[in-house]
């Protein structure tokens, strides 16, 4: 079976180049140069909308501390691009990680790594963190300045500083400058198109976003922030045998990827990449009654998957998912109830789940080739034939 060894997951289209076709744009781009304070300000109020409300904030306190101690020696940071998309309303596209350092450093509090997806949807839904959850040590712990020390003779100043206690830094710190490059597409109008585009390429070299990461960003919607809820299900995440989120939003595309198989089927072609994009485009228009529909089929979907048995799409011999695997049971069993727009989903009997597993058919058709047009369509029908 391919997919990556280290990974909890069997999914041969995680390495499929993505597929970003050349278009021509007219776009503007003008530097400028905001203080610290003015960006803690434009997060706050709602100006700046970052992308780490749609993925995870992924650094440790050593890496962040780092940040925060360059900015205040002076020392010169990356730049940070941001796309206008409207008058004073833009979308990060590169830098969310040190934005959002900025952000705790000033809050004097640090997410901690389990929750951090939850407070990102907390975010997401509320505009910003409530000072109840900032306070609550199960979420946060206090941001001191982690910064090691050459030699004992020469502590470093600013070890174990909070905001509050910089003291004669704190000035130079607010005032501290870091430059924004602002993109504006001026065609083709009224798309945006050039945000992926954009943001796939800032981000093609070092540490590369995976393709979830980007899209869940660049199509962020009322639709993606109810797979966020969903993935929070206790019951989801046993049947997937992962008791966190994943930081990199993996779990996040298994489940799009079955909502697209649902809804988008009979129109896939490959690449995979480029179907879940259209699909998460597409998904943006959708109503807040289908949305909601679509939430309470998931979770009637799970609640019966769960009589399959615990990790119930974990290979008992590897211990990772087949997504290919996931996404045709999850078809097969909600089909009926969306076509009939109800919540009757198929019955999860497991001797049908262990036949099908075993089919042979179904099996080459979960490993190898898995985005081709014929095996999607193989899996899908054995799927349903058997389920």
């Amino acid at each position: 079976m391919s997919g990556n060894n280290n990974s909890w997951y069997i999914d041969q289209t995680e390495n499929e180049e993505i597929d970003i076709s050349f278009r021509e744009y007219d776009l503007t781009s003008a530097p400028n140069d905001f203080n610290i304070k003015t960006i803690y300000d434009f997060i706050e109020s709602g100006v700046l909308k970052i992308p780490g409300f749609q993925r995870n904030y992924v650094w440790d306190i050593k890496r962040a501390s780092k940040l925060i101690e360059s900015l205040i020696i002076g020392l010169p940071v990356p730049q940070v691009f941001l796309f206008e998309e409207g008058r004073n309303e833009f979308m990060l596209i590169d830098g969310q990680q040190r934005l959002m350092t900025v952000y705790y450093f000033i809050k004097q509090r640090f997410p901690r790594k389990e929750k951090r997806t939850e407070i990102r949807r907390i975010f997401a839904q509320e505009g910003s963190i409530p000072d109840e959850i900032l306070h609550d040590k199960t979420y946060f712990r206090d941001f001191e300045l982690k910064l090691s020390e050459k030699l004992p003779e020469s502590p470093n100043k600013l070890k174990n500083l909070k905001y509050t206690t910089l003291g004669e830094y704190k000035t130079s710190f607010d005032l501290r400058t870091i430059r924004n490059v602002i993109i504006k597409q001026n065609l083709p109008p009224n798309d945006n198109s050039a945000i992926y585009e954009i943001f796939y390429r800032l981000n093609s070299g070092g540490v590369v976003l995976k393709p979830q990461e980007i899209r869940s960003s660049v199509y962020h919607s009322k639709f993606y922030e109810m797979l966020f809820r969903v993935n929070l299900n206790p019951t989801w995440r046993i049947l997937i045998n992962r008791p966190n989120p994943d930081l990199h939003l993996k779990d996040v595309e298994i489940i799009l990827r079955g909502f697209a198989m649902l809804i988008e089927a009979d129109n896939y072609k490959p690449s995979m990449t480029k179907f879940l994009n259209n699909f998460s485009h597409k998904a943006k228009s959708f109503t807040e009654v289908s949305i909601e529909y679509f939430e309470t089929l998931f979770n009637a979907f799970v609640n019966e998957a769960h009589n399959f048995g615990n990790a119930a799409f974990v290979s008992s011999k590897t211990n990772r998912i087949n997504i290919s695997a996931y996404e045709s049971i999850f078809k097969a069993m909600t089909q009926n109830a969306f076509k009939n727009e109800n919540l009757i989903v198929k019955k999860a009997i497991p001797e049908n789940l262990q036949i099908l597993l075993a089919d042979e058919e179904f099996i080459k058709a979960t490993e190898s080739d898995t985005a081709g047009s014929k095996n999607v369509e193989k899996r899908i029908q054995k799927a349903i034939q058997i389920l």
